[in-house]
């Protein structure tokens, strides 16, 4: 007769005998749930960071879990048999084969993404390929019925790319592309067939030119979630980015049609996006995202996950000549440097590593206790910055009904209490955040002036008021300017951070000379 005790003995033993059974299956039903695709997406179209910057951030990326970089070169890629395309930023061969060499060995693999539809102007400003535009002075886009030209370009660009890439996949773009169906060729094809079969055609050809090195394409997702009819014409191994900034799932189409065909998705938040700019960054909606588009995508079976970090807007401003070419351009609306949002990357690498979704709150105070030292009273004050809603100024006026007086006066509250934080450890990093409500009090202060000169009641006897305050913002800016030069040494070359400093203070230099005239 077996007793109680060795009854219990028993169930003990047997318990211990099967516990890493039980471990092994949790671990395999994490495993189910995971990631394969831990990655990260780096923008150079413009603050093109440092080749030291580059690696320091690889490294932090490896820290944090990641296993894959998308790097969007653009024009700071030195290839071989297209140096036009290269900027004055661009980095040589042994800078970039150095870069991915030191990636791989950190377990990070590197994917290039080079666009191949939309977002070329860095490729269409040179007329060298000007029979390539879908519009005679737009630049943004190929016209996708030049298929001999694009082939002959795409196939030497990405026959370059995979020289020093040894991903197995190859990033092609393929987002935005506003001008599908626009050019006479175009709209002929869209009326004899459709705008997906417009796409699919030339998203297909470049794909191949891909598959023919070796590589599986990636490819942004909107375009063919709007437009899907003729998506099964795409090769199987394609894979489709769906990226989501904190819209309803399924924002631009059925991913589940598309994934019933065959193909993959990976998934794709951003820490840095519409409509952040300079001063201001829309932190709860990034938070926002990471805690309802991650669980998401795992749940939908999604392969990979990749965060985005848009350094701009992607629109440009140009000078033209006459004859349609272009002189110069520039990216219009700037981020904040990559430099300042650790603790974005951070949550996200924690997102990827739990089942339940993210919250916020509760990681931006154990981050602000583990990372600066800070006491519940400061950790609570830095999660009111990260909390608080941004009111966006677009034409002069405040999204909201607030104006842009009682704006200042509220975040001046926000300001007041971060930059009397003194954080323990990485003085640094918080320095950023210190910098970005200062830069944030600067603008909306040069907007009160804009808002008063431009008043249907101003009178030319407040000139000499507007000006002296306009002094008093330049010279503010001055200082402003050199804490973020010593903040981003090293990170962005030092051209280029007098250049954002120059582009940000621009609108109040320019409103300066005007009053100046006038008065």
């Amino acid at each position: 007769m077996i007793t109680k005790k060795l009854l219990g003995t028993i169930l003990i033993l047997v318990l211990f005998l099967e516990m890493p059974a039980l471990m092994r299956a949790q671990d395999a039903s994490k495993a189910d749930n995971d990631f394969p695709v831990k990655g990260f997406h780096i923008d150079l179209r413009i603050q093109v960071m440092t080749p030291e910057a580059l690696k320091d951030f690889a490294k932090q990326l490896s820290e944090f879990g990641m296993n894959t970089l998308v790097m969007e070169w653009e024009g700071t890629y030195p290839f071989e048999k297209h140096p036009t395309i290269s900027n004055k930023y661009s980095y040589s061969r042994e800078e970039v084969e150095d870069f991915i060499a030191y990636c791989e060995g950190l377990g990070i693999k590197v994917v290039p993404l080079q666009q191949s539809l939309g977002h070329v102007e860095y490729i269409l400003r040179n007329s060298r390929y000007s029979e390539l535009k879908e519009d005679r002075k737009d630049i943004s886009q190929l016209c996708p019925m030049e298929s001999e030209a694009s082939k002959a370009l795409f196939t030497d660009l990405f026959a370059d790319l995979a020289k020093t890439h040894n991903s197995d996949y190859v990033h092609i773009g393929g987002d935005e592309t506003y001008l599908l169906g626009h050019c006479p060729k175009c709209q002929k094809k869209v009326e004899e067939s459709s705008k997906s079969k417009l796409f699919v055609d030339h998203m297909k050809m470049i794909s191949e030119i891909v598959i023919g090195l070796g590589k599986k394409p990636v490819m942004w997702a909107d375009i063919i979630l709007k437009h899907p009819e003729a998506a099964a014409e795409l090769p199987q191994e394609t894979i489709f980015v769906d990226w989501n900034y904190g819209w309803k799932i399924n924002h631009f189409g059925d991913v589940p049609g598309l994934q019933e065909k065959g193909f993959t998705f990976w998934g794709s938040p951003a820490i840095r996006s519409h409509p952040d700019n300079w001063y201001i960054t829309n932190w709860p909606t990034h938070f926002k995202n990471q805690k309802e588009f991650i669980p998401y995508a795992r749940q939908a079976g999604y392969k990979g996950m990749v965060m985005t970090s848009w350094s701009t807007s992607g629109v440009y401003g140009f000078t033209w000549d006459v004859d349609y070419d272009v002189m110069d351009m520039v990216q219009i609306r700037n981020t904040y440097p990559m430099s300042g949002f650790r603790i974005l990357i951070a949550s996200y690498a924690q997102a990827l590593e739990q089942d339940e979704p993210m919250n916020a709150k509760s990681f931006v105070l154990q981050y602000a206790k583990d990372r600066f030292g800070l006491l519940k009273t400061d950790s609570e004050t830095l999660w009111q910055f990260f909390s608080a809603k941004p009111e966006l100024i677009k034409n002069g006026r405040p999204v909201s009904d607030t104006s842009i007086a009682d704006i200042y006066t509220d975040f001046d509250k926000i300001r007041n209490a971060i930059v009397n934080i003194s954080p323990k450890k990485n003085i640094s990093e918080f320095e950023h955040y210190k910098l970005m409500v200062d830069l944030r009090m600067h603008y909306l202060r040069f907007k009160k002036v804009e808002a008063a000169y431009n008043s249907v009641d101003f009178s030319l006897d407040e000139t000499p008021l507007l000006i002296s305050e306009l002094d008093e913002i330049l010279n503010e800016a001055e200082k402003l300017n050199k804490r973020f030069i010593d903040l981003n040494s090293g990170f962005l070359y030092d051209e280029e951070l007098r250049e954002q400093n120059e582009l940000r203070v621009q609108q109040v230099k320019v409103l300066h000379d005007r009053l100046a005239k006038v008065k």
